[in-house]
């Protein structure tokens, strides 16, 4: 199914995966310094971004995760739309989407264990890496197949 997809293609969605991330990423920042209670994405005390968003557990070193996501998704739309010819691209955006992945995991670990409540911005974040690391493993694969023929 996958292999099928073009190298044009598979930046084109690598594209709307991290813009879909870059908006989810942009919300929680938002939501990680408002000081009222929004509406938003807050269904009960299951499904509540201000808690995720707010906790302890929104921030390394001073820094909120979710600008950490934000400027990572920039930058990965950043290799998809200038650096698309090379052909190491599909590799390096393998590589940071199984690294956003992995954290994302962490994360959700964290939403669902210790903080027993979830950020519908976060799942978001969440499907995004994780398409964009299955889109890239299927591109670097289809690529090495080429390269042996």
């Amino acid at each position: 199914m996958f292999a099928a997809v073009s190298r044009k293609r598979y930046f084109l969605l690598i594209i709307l995966c991290c813009t879909l991330g870059a908006v989810a990423s942009s919300l929680a920042l938002q939501h990680h310094y408002r000081h009222d209670a929004s509406s938003f994405c807050n269904f009960s005390a299951t499904f509540n971004c201000d808690v995720v968003n707010r906790s302890s557990y929104s921030e390394i070193a001073g820094i909120p995760v979710a600008f950490a996501g934000l400027l990572a998704y920039l930058f990965m739309i950043g290799l998809a739309v200038c650096q698309r010819e090379k052909p190491e691209t599909p590799a390096l955006l393998l590589f940071l989407g199984l690294a956003g992945l992995g954290f994302s995991v962490y994360l959700t670990y964290l939403e669902a264990e210790v903080l027993r409540t979830w950020c519908v911005l976060c799942v978001t974040s969440l499907a995004s890496i994780a398409l964009i690391a299955i889109l890239s493993a299927v591109r670097v694969r289809a690529e090495l197949r080429e390269n042996r023929s």
